[in-house]
């Protein structure tokens, strides 16, 4: 399983950004998909998580601003970034767990300014 993460960028805080991440390779149906995140010199930390069946979880810190949705026909996760704050700044990271197995994509960079 390949997970590729896509749009990450430079932002300025109250800005938005969409991350897309697709999932390849020889897979019938990918089950929790989600986002982490990870500054230097830290520990990763979760983003959100939705669930194949659409149910979904968030950080306490991204509650009511991020979104996050999935398309299982393209076995694709998305984190909708809205009212962005400089301490998002870090590299996001997808994630996918498929038989029993969480596979990580290469992540992507998140830059908000003040």
């Amino acid at each position: 399983v390949q997970l590729q993460a896509s749009g990450g960028g430079l932002v300025q805080a109250g800005g938005s950004l969409r991350l897309s991440c697709a999932a390849s390779g020889r897979i019938f149906s990918i089950n929790t998909m989600g986002w982490y995140r990870q500054a230097p010199g830290k520990q990763r930390e979760l983003v959100a998580t939705i669930t194949r069946g659409g149910s979904t979880n968030y950080a306490d810190s991204v509650k009511g601003r991020f979104t996050i949705s999935r398309d299982n026909t393209k076995n694709t996760v998305y984190l909708q970034m809205n009212s962005l704050k400089p301490e998002d700044t870090d590299v996001y990271y997808c994630t996918g767990n498929y038989m029993g197995s969480a596979y990580w994509g290469q992540g992507t960079q998140v830059t908000v300014s003040s």
